[in-house]
């Protein structure tokens, strides 16, 4: 819940140098960093807590996930000169270490149990993808099998999410499947947008494996699996009106809420014709359940205002 609260002020211009809130944030900053320091290298976790709402609802190891997101976006905005960098760099890197070892053959990161284990998988990924953007060291092989498994939790023959790990929720599964397909339907769409402007392709042409090889990707592996991901993530944008899929467990906990911010986060990557409409339906959907004291909290499961807070503001 700390590093989810400290993704919400980083994302709200509040940093340990800049911002109306540097004090509390550099005193999260260093409670994380103290706690990584702290943990065994052996294992997956980071802290000796156990039993908490977020570990309970997505899993035991959803601490080294959350943290690792904070700390990879963080890194960057640390000044070179600032004590605190080379403790965050190497936070990181334990978290990152921890995350890589424990990853399941299946490419998830399930076995820790949880009521919806495919949101920790979706966080891990995302957070080694969010290191990777910014300079760390990960497996490639890792990263890929993350991806690939959150794909496979979304069918496209039948249009729905699998919802095995999700605790028979749909929403969970598909807003994972959207944030871990949305970086390779992004790069696809690059590809075939930058031939179509140098003349290699037609200006009608589809983002399909035959244009990806004419832009240049040489692997058919590897064009076969961006034109998957765009299919994918066209097919999935599709669905976003269902309210039906919306509705999550039925009212909104904190898995809700996390499951909204990744379809945003997906729509920010690979769908921006798509977020404003989404935006302004989640605005309108997110002020009828906001709390008298501008607070968010939870119907369900992950109940914690500061937590169900932190995701609606991101």
């Amino acid at each position: 819940t700390t590093a989810f609260t400290l993704l919400a002020l980083m994302r709200s211009g509040h940093t340990p140098v800049t911002g109306a809130y540097q004090t509390q944030v550099k005193k999260g900053l260093e409670y994380l960093v103290a706690e990584v320091e702290q943990a065994k290298t052996e294992g997956p976790l980071i802290t000796n807590v156990q039993g908490t709402q977020p570990q309970t609802k997505l899993g035991r190891f959803v601490d080294t996930s959350m943290t690792a997101q904070y700390l990879a976006r963080m890194l960057p905005l640390l000044p070179k000169e600032s004590p605190l960098r080379l403790r965050v760099d190497a936070a990181l890197d334990k978290c990152l270490a921890k995350l890589q070892v424990s990853q399941q053959a299946d490419g998830s990161w399930g076995k820790g149990g949880g009521w919806a284990p495919v949101l920790q998988s979706s966080l891990s990924c995302s957070a080694l993808e969010i290191a990777a953007a910014n300079g760390k060291q990960v497996d490639k092989r890792v990263l890929d099998k993350a991806r690939e498994y959150q794909k496979s939790n979304y069918d496209m023959s039948s249009g729905k999410a699998k919802a095995e790990a999700a605790a028979g929720v749909e929403l969970y599964a598909f807003g994972g499947a959207l944030r871990g397909n949305a970086s390779d339907a992004r790069e696809a769409d690059r590809l075939v947008e930058q031939a179509k402007q140098e003349g290699r392709l037609a200006a009608s042409a589809p983002v399909n494996e035959e244009s990806l090889r004419i832009a240049g990707v040489r692997d058919s592996s590897v064009a076969k699996n961006l034109a998957d991901a765009s299919d994918q993530n066209v097919t999935q944008l599709r669905q976003l009106g269902d309210e039906k899929l919306l509705s999550g467990f039925g009212n909104n906990g904190g898995e809700e809420y996390l499951s909204y911010l990744m379809t945003s986060e997906s729509l920010v990557i690979a769908g921006p014709n798509e977020f404003h409409k989404w935006n302004d339906k989640m605005l309108a959907r997110l002020k009828k359940v906001q709390n008298t004291d501008g607070s968010w909290s939870g119907h369900h499961c992950i109940t914690s205002p500061v937590f169900c807070t932190a995701a609606v503001v991101q």
